[in-house]
């Protein structure tokens, strides 16, 4: 099939979740046959590196520069009641709809749109010309902006609550209309049903586990590790209750526990906030097989839901068992005490901490347990088939060629 497929950013290389989908679903699908065309939005230029990884799995790669985040037009769009901030700064983009418009004018098997907030550009190409498509939700910017509400100043809430209620309204509008809608999770799919009034569909988010499954971690080691892309505000957070309450209490019973924290935009300032030998703050490692063969346990004390949990699973893949939260493991069909450990209370989570550290058999189960459910159930082979299933309802729904052609001259008379 003929795909064309649009992003607000580069997929590669793949610093967080999302980018990490992305990746994996285009290469998977790319290893099937299909002709993938890729239009993306990005606040960053298109490098050697990002080209070499990409094109490959592409017929097409179109890069469209994003404008600067305080660019002036972002500053005046801002009260706009219609669009929410993000749809704003990725929105308002006529070069980039300029450029959708003359794809559309191809002929395409599938057209998917990714995010919600991406969507602006592409909306009344789409209604004028008819044409069926997919968008894909990977998070509710209304929900996690409400999550985040409290912990924010008191003069920033008023804007926050201003926004959160133009992102539903844009949620609502935009979830409505497209052929198929498509979440990463069957919880994210339940939000979108109720926002949008309609099925859902779901695409699981992923993990390469013949990639993984080498990795033998160190289950004597003593260290555990973190990765999270530090661009989200839940990653942030995360680090902050770790460090500030749950391994002090850990290093009172254990002093000898180290904490490896890795991933995108760690904060250099945390190195001074937390000056303790125990951390080693580790950075962007676009291969984490070495860190996770140094590592005994995966802990994600994440207090947010929503994301594509790809850190957790790519862990699950590794052998690393798992300690995490409820919200770590929100939209994964896991059972706590067979696949991880987990609860939502820091002096709990230091306790199974502790405890686990010191049982090496137990941590052999859920290392098993914890790869078996990751290849049975998120292997990106079963993803890539979610989401062939949804681009072949598509297609059988496309107009038969003279409806398309009318279709197509009606919108460009429109204009």
């Amino acid at each position: 099939m003929r795909i064309l497929w649009t992003l607000p950013y580069l997929p590669w290389p793949t610093t967080s979740g999302s980018k990490t989908r992305q990746y994996h679903l285009m290469r998977a699908l790319a290893q099937r046959g299909h002709r993938i065309t890729l239009l993306v939005q990005s606040k960053i230029p298109l490098s050697d590196a990002a080209r070499e990884a990409l094109e490959p799995l592409l017929e097409r790669l179109i890069v469209m520069p994003r404008r600067a985040l305080h660019s002036p037009l972002n500053l005046l769009a801002s009260p706009i009641i219609d669009y929410p901030m993000r749809a704003i700064i990725n929105g308002l983009a006529p070069c980039l709809r300029h450029r959708f418009e003359q794809l559309l004018d191809e002929p395409w098997d599938v057209i998917q749109i990714e995010h919600s907030y991406s969507f602006q550009p592409f909306e009344k190409a789409l209604q004028a010309r008819g044409l069926p498509y997919m968008l894909s939700e990977h998070t509710l910017e209304s929900v996690m902006g409400g999550a985040r509400h409290d912990r924010l100043p008191l003069w920033l809430r008023p804007l926050n609550a201003f926004d959160r209620w133009r992102y539903r309204r844009w949620e609502q509008r935009v979830l409505r209309q497209p052929t198929e809608v498509v979440a990463v999770s069957s919880h994210d799919a339940e939000l979108i049903a109720q926002i949008s009034g309609r099925p859902v569909n779901v695409v699981v988010s992923g993990v390469d586990c013949d990639f993984y499954q080498q990795v033998q971690p160190s289950l004597h080691s003593q260290r555990l590790l973190f990765v999270g892309n530090f661009e989200y505000g839940s990653n942030l957070e995360a680090i902050e209750w770790a460090l500030e309450e749950i391994m002090p209490q850990v290093w009172m019973s254990n002093p000898a526990v180290r904490l490896a924290i890795a991933g995108h935009a760690l904060p250099a300032s945390w190195r001074l906030h937390w000056n303790d030998p125990r951390i080693e703050w580790v950075g962007y490692r676009p291969d984490l097989r070495e860190l996770q063969r140094r590592s005994a346990l995966f802990f994600a004390p994440l207090l947010y839901a929503g994301g594509s949990k790809a850190k957790v699973l790519e862990a699950m893949a590794a052998g690393l068992p798992v300690i995490t939260t409820s919200k770590g493991v929100s939209g994964l069909t896991v059972n706590n005490a067979e696949h991880y450990l987990g609860s939502d209370d820091g002096d709990q989570l230091a306790l199974l901490i502790t405890q686990l550290l010191n049982q090496p058999w137990r941590m052999a189960q859920l290392s098993e347990a914890g790869r078996q459910f990751a290849r049975q159930r998120h292997d990106w082979s079963v993803a890539a088939q979610q989401l062939e299933n949804v681009h072949m309802r598509l297609h059988q729904a496309q107009p038969t060629d003279a409806t398309q052609l009318v279709g197509g001259w009606l919108g460009r008379s429109a204009k």
